[in-house]
């Protein structure tokens, strides 16, 4: 049976906005990591994707006890054999902003031998847990990495990421397109209708 609330595993200000904007259609409750004032940031040291969206469920789940949902995302770029990957919030180092990720992205490939475009593309992974099961889903969106920022919307990599199909950058389009199309969106569709069919 689907839960009455759940809690958003983050304390991403921007991520958090993402995730409630698309799970509008699901009639539960949803809090995040921010309304709980115990709970601490996890580090996210896992070696892939799912491990990383899981030990956020996992940590939020034992210390509150709610249905806790989390994502973790990655870019992955072929010109630099898949990095950053799974090291994308922290490509410039721990304590690193969006700008000095995507300083440090746009220096790479200006130093890689391949000339552009640089085909990308964009991984979530979403897990959930609750007293009854866990459940993951990943979502992918392709594209390529442009090396000049356009854009004022979204965060992270998205004023250089290009999705297939547009010449706009996530950063150009509108958050109703983007949810539509983008890796979060996707994993979240198939999130919702696995907790449609759990009712």
């Amino acid at each position: 049976m689907a839960p009455k609330s759940c809690v958003l595993a983050s304390r991403n200000k921007h991520k958090i906005e993402e995730l409630r904007q698309l799970l509008v259609d699901l009639d539960i409750e949803l809090k995040s990591s921010l309304d709980f004032s115990g709970l601490q940031e996890v580090e996210e040291d896992g070696e892939t994707l799912q491990e990383n969206a899981f030990k956020k469920v996992f940590y939020t789940y034992s210390e509150i006890g709610l249905p806790s949902v989390a994502d973790d995302t990655g870019l992955e770029i072929d010109a630099l054999q898949g990095e950053p990957g799974v090291y994308s919030a922290r490509y410039a180092g721990e304590n690193a902003t969006y700008q000095d990720n995507v300083n440090k992205l746009l220096l790479e490939l200006e130093n890689c031998k391949q000339d552009p475009p640089f085909s990308a593309r964009f991984k979530t992974v979403i897990a959930y847990k609750d007293d009854e099961t866990e459940w993951w889903g990943e979502g992918v969106c392709e594209g390529n990495i442009i090396l000049k920022q356009r854009g004022e919307n979204g965060f992270g990599y998205d004023p250089v990421f290009v999705p297939e199909g547009y010449e706009k950058t996530f950063a150009e389009l509108d958050a109703d397109t983007k949810n539509k199309i983008s890796h979060r969106g996707r994993a979240m569709d198939k999130f919702i209708s696995w907790m449609k069919s759990r009712k």
